[in-house]
């Protein structure tokens, strides 16, 4: 049983299989992981309901947030043991609230969010740090594509794959996944590594994504592929050095 099939009806998925979606695309040869926005804003500063966690982080999906934060530790692991590139995304903006654009008029508490530049909510957990050789990308719009060097980073690095996780699967995580599709990734998500601050949003958006876009994978099968990949290929002088920014605490 799928996790979606408690909120889409059986007419629903009968109507998608006879239009032939759905089918599987399958793993690549060179995986990436990209954790989408998985900072204090989205799950709060600990695991708490939600209820009681957006008393203070309003934007926070509560302990379901902690939850996938833990499968990502996961996967995360076994692609550093295996050599996988890792890209991250957080969002920051600007105190005057000038960079969110069109966010401004679709929330009518923007400006209030604790996410910005030198606050602790476009933080990463601890749980799930990056890496010296990981790249951090800040981003101001839902997709992890949307005016970054992402897409140029992957490409560089013969990146074939990207293991989608983080949040929310309605939002970023959705909008990084269409965008990737678009450019011709094997786009494969990672299930238990995913989240919203609304289940049916959550499932919803996984079949869809499903039928269209990419595979909804399970972390288990996840670390089954990642163990069975060969070690790192060597990579670009270039893509090396845009890495190492990283390192020296740079942002991209």
């Amino acid at each position: 049983m799928a996790i979606w099939d408690d909120v889409i009806p059986a007419d629903d998925r009968r109507i998608y299989e006879i239009g032939g979606w759905g089918r599987r695309m399958g793993f690549g040869m060179n995986p990436a992981v990209l954790v989408v926005d998985v900072n204090y804003d989205f799950i709060g500063d600990e695991p708490k309901p939600i209820l009681e966690s957006i008393e203070r982080w309003r934007y926070s999906c509560g302990d379901v947030g902690w939850r996938g934060v833990h499968a990502i530790a996961k996967l995360l692991a076994a692609a550093r043991a295996r050599g996988a590139r890792i890209f991250y995304t957080t969002v920051d903006h600007r105190p005057d609230a000038f960079d969110y654009g069109r966010d401004r008029d679709k929330n009518f508490r923007t400006g209030e969010a604790t996410s910005v530049t030198g606050g602790k909510g476009p933080e990463i957990p601890a749980e799930i740090a990056p890496a010296p050789a990981d790249v951090v990308i800040s981003k101001k719009k839902a997709s992890a594509f949307f005016g970054t060097p992402l897409a140029s980073y992957l490409i560089d690095l013969g990146i074939d794959t990207l293991l989608v996780t983080g949040v929310s699967t309605s939002g970023c995580v959705r909008a990084s996944v269409v965008d990737g599709h678009a450019y011709n990734f094997r786009v494969c998500v990672v299930e238990e590594a995913t989240f919203d601050r609304s289940s049916v949003a959550h499932k919803v958006n996984l079949f869809d994504m499903h039928m269209k876009y990419a595979d909804v994978v399970t972390l288990a099968d996840t670390l089954r592929y990642l163990e069975e990949q060969p070690g790192r290929r060597a990579a670009p002088a270039a893509a090396a050095t845009a890495v190492s920014s990283e390192a020296a605490g740079n942002r991209i």
